[in-house]
């Protein structure tokens, strides 16, 4: 082959190359497209759309933020898209599985998309009272509450009070006295450990929305941990937070 038949032929490879990427790339526009015409529209900002590359394309979503007009129209629909009911919660002693309720569906559908947007695993067990609760959902870093800003801070999910509290029950956290409609606080939860007779400030004024249904000898190890004045684990309790299907 001459000199100049030798350019070409590189050339032309380059040339290939160079089209087989931009048409990979273009397939790939086209799928993240096809999943992004998918997602919920909560009518205002447009939806932003990570793509992590491994062996299969995952996307993940990040919608409008929640605020208090447009909360149940957006838990509402990402609910009906997003059906999962189970959720592990790997700590330092082990592991908690907890079912959440179908028939509290707003907060089922809160507690997912925390999941899947990642936050609780910027958090922390961060109150401990043995033989009553123990509660988790914030902690003293700065990206828990750039967490929040970013997801939306102002909104509270309405109240779905139909179950009582029992050994295992989980429920949402309310951060002020003065809630006469008992809305839940969306960021923190608590799980119940105390026997009934310490249910009678908490049933009917927390919407119990799920269970522990492995993983209770774990819940027990931690509310004993030793902690400061304010309730707090001296020892961070730390959390890694995925769905089960």
């Amino acid at each position: 082959m001459s000199y100049l038949g030798k350019i070409l032929f590189v050339c032309g490879c380059i040339t290939t190359l160079f089209i087989q990427c931009e048409d990979t790339k273009n397939k790939e526009n086209v799928f993240i497209e096809k999943l992004a015409s998918k997602q919920i529209d909560s009518g205002k900002d447009s939806t932003t759309v990570s793509v992590d590359r491994s062996d299969t394309l995952r996307v993940s979503k990040q919608l409008e933020k929640m605020t208090p007009e447009n909360v149940v129209s957006f838990l509402t629909a990402y609910g009906e898209t997003h059906q999962q009911t189970r959720v592990a919660f790997n700590t330092p002693y082990g592991t908690i599985v907890i079912r959440l309720f179908k028939d509290t569906p707003l907060h089922r559908a809160n507690f997912i998309y925390l999941v899947k947007q990642g936050y609780f695993n910027t958090t922390y067990f961060h109150r401990v009272v043995s033989n009553f609760i123990i509660q988790a959902g914030s902690s003293d870093n700065v990206s828990t509450q750039k967490h929040r800003y970013t997801l939306g801070h102002t909104y509270r999910i309405p109240n779905e009070i139909k179950h009582n509290h029992f050994f295992g029950s989980i429920s949402g956290a309310k951060y002020y006295r003065d809630n006469d409609d008992h809305k839940t606080e969306p960021f923190e939860f608590f799980i119940f450990l105390g026997p009934k007779t310490a249910t009678t400030h908490l049933d009917g004024n927390y919407t119990v929305f799920g269970k522990v249904i492995e993983g209770m000898d774990v819940v027990t190890q931690i509310s004993k941990l030793p902690k400061d004045a304010k309730e707090w684990p001296l020892q961070n309790v730390t959390i890694k937070a995925t769905l089960l299907h």
